[in-house]
């Protein structure tokens, strides 16, 4: 196994145990940052088998998250805890669609098309949004026109919100598309 590799695996890795602990404290409200944290996380997919290992990754995962505001530390009564952020909220709530979209789920036949209409002058906003919507796994009939198989409306709301783009988007539950075998081959439906 080449040097890379070893990298990328770790990288995976740590990614994983970062979402688990972001998870952790977006699900208890707040959680203890102390001896009883590794205790807490121990539903981790990747749990080391060595658990001083295991505390010094999730307290390094607790400060990334902390740097990149997904959560903040309070301290009451000399202990010190984490809070998830709105933003962090948000990522979680990105984390578990991604979760979520990768189960194998029975397709009610109905089509979740989000369509937007962005100008030139705002085109960051409209690229990111692109962006966005590739990341989350939708399928590009074109520019401005993502379609995907499942219940989807959190998340572009989410999205929504967050990149304030208001009436310039809309979501559709769509019961029939025409010509959409080549959707369903993508999306993996019979």
């Amino acid at each position: 196994m080449g040097n890379l590799e070893k990298e990328a695996r770790k990288k995976r890795r740590l990614g994983a145990i970062q979402s688990g602990v972001l998870a952790a404290v977006g699900i208890a409200g707040i959680l203890l940052v102390a001896a009883a944290a590794p205790k807490a996380l121990e539903v981790l997919r990747y749990l080391p088998k060595n658990k001083y290992r295991f505390a010094h990754q999730s307290k390094s995962a607790l400060s990334r998250l902390c740097a990149l505001g997904y959560i903040r530390f309070k301290e009451t009564r000399g202990r010190r805890y984490a809070e998830i952020t709105d933003t962090g909220h948000k990522v979680l709530s990105v984390e578990l669609f991604k979760m979520q979209a990768e189960k194998k789920r029975r397709w009610d036949k109905r089509w979740r098309v989000v369509v937007f209409d962005i100008p030139e002058k705002h085109r960051r906003t409209r690229d990111s949004l692109r962006s966005s919507m590739r990341e989350l796994g939708f399928y590009r009939l074109q520019d401005s026109v993502w379609v995907y198989p499942h219940d989807c409306e959190e998340v572009v709301m989410l999205i929504k919100t967050e990149m304030r783009v208001g009436a310039a988007l809309l979501y559709m539950i769509v019961e029939k598309l025409e010509n959409d075998s080549k959707l369903r081959e993508h999306f993996g439906i019979s």
